[in-house]
């Protein structure tokens, strides 16, 4: 097992990068937090013991990455247990213990053919068998699906959470792709420019963005950003964006009496908007008028690029819409769950 504290890093040694992609193991060494294994480095030491101080052939972490890295010549038999080799096992047992990562991937029938022979994701299951047949303490996977067109990759996120499922080994997966961390991860980790942003479950934060940048990376299409002006009256307050006023929650009304700046960012996901069907009856301030630019028919649902005077915004609805393009509706805003988003700093006001 694996244990891990995240910290932001210090701005003053930026992550590694390379091709104007960021690489993930310099934010597992760098910054102010640390990373431990259970486990005493020697005889008599505490249980758990600092990362680094292990050489790398004894950490026990087994990592895919986006290219494949097969070895050409060899077999897919070979790929598999050239860590082994490397590790002089014997022959026979190298044979034995490839055998069962190749039954769980579904690829022992192919343990004879080169990688030239294999399609895509039967590539993909090679470098996965080469990692769990180390029977590693912890996974690092980066990006190991990008290479995959978009069906396989939908596969493949399937099969890896099989994976997990099945062999019980902690996975720390580095990706862009939000469906990926929301799909896959139990918790995540987002970063901006080498530093923590949030950690918390996919649902945390989904309903729950730490700060303006979290809110726009999690959720696609990604969430309606709008400058507002928070006032007071009657004792309630309002956020105005010059073109429509939302009322806002008891609990942000709270915490914005505390703070003396008046401007801030609304946000509002797009599946939080909806047309307001013929009868409905819907208060006036849940309630704003929109013109309808285009409509993306998706099947189970369906797009809408809204003007409402002066913003833009996107709303996704039922596929039973009725809205065409270039007419005017009534569009419902389900006021409980709008973010509100420091201007400076972008920190959510909850």
């Amino acid at each position: 097992m694996v244990t891990y504290e995240m910290t932001p890093l210090n701005p003053s040694r930026p992550p590694f990068t390379k091709g104007g992609e960021q690489f993930f193991p310099p934010f597992i060494k760098g910054g102010e937090g640390g990373f431990f294994v259970e486990g005493p480095l020697n005889p008599g030491e505490k249980y758990v013991t600092e990362f680094m101080k292990y050489s790398t052939k004894d950490r026990n972490i087994a990592m895919v990455f986006q290219s494949y890295a097969l070895y050409p010549h060899m077999n897919v038999s070979d790929n598999i247990g050239f860590g082994l080799k490397m590790r002089n096992n014997p022959k026979e047992e190298i044979n034995r213990w490839v055998k069962e990562p190749a039954e769980i991937l579904g690829i022992q029938s192919l343990l004879d053919r080169k990688p030239r022979q294999l399609s895509g994701g039967q590539r993909q299951r090679v470098p996965l068998g080469r990692a769990i047949v180390r029977k590693p303490d912890v996974f690092l996977f980066d990006e190991p699906l990008s290479n995959l067109d978009a069906k396989l990759r939908v596969q493949m996120r399937i099969e890896l959470k099989k994976l997990h499922e099945r062999l019980k080994t902690a996975v720390i997966y580095v990706t862009h792709d939000q469906v990926e961390a929301m799909t896959m991860g139990d918790r995540i980790v987002v970063m901006k420019d080498g530093v923590v942003q949030q950690v918390g479950t996919p649902l945390d934060l989904y309903y729950k963005p730490a700060n303006i940048f979290v809110g726009g990376f999690i959720g696609s299409p990604a969430m309606n950003f709008l400058s507002c002006k928070v006032f007071q009256e009657n004792s309630k307050f309002y956020a105005h964006t010059g073109d429509f006023r939302v009322p806002l929650t008891k609990e942000m009304a709270g915490n914005l009496e505390k703070l003396s700046e008046r401007e801030f960012i609304l946000g509002i996901r797009p599946e939080d908007l909806y047309e307001r069907r013929p009868g409905e009856d819907i208060p006036g301030e849940n309630m704003i008028k929109a013109r309808v630019n285009v409509v993306e028919i998706l099947g189970k649902e369906t797009l809408l690029d809204l003007t409402i005077k002066e913003n833009n915004m996107i709303a996704v609805v039922g596929s039973d819409v009725k809205a065409k393009a270039h007419q005017e509706i009534d569009l419902v805003i389900n006021l409980e769950k709008i973010h509100l988003f420091r201007k400076e700093t972008g920190e959510a006001i909850t």
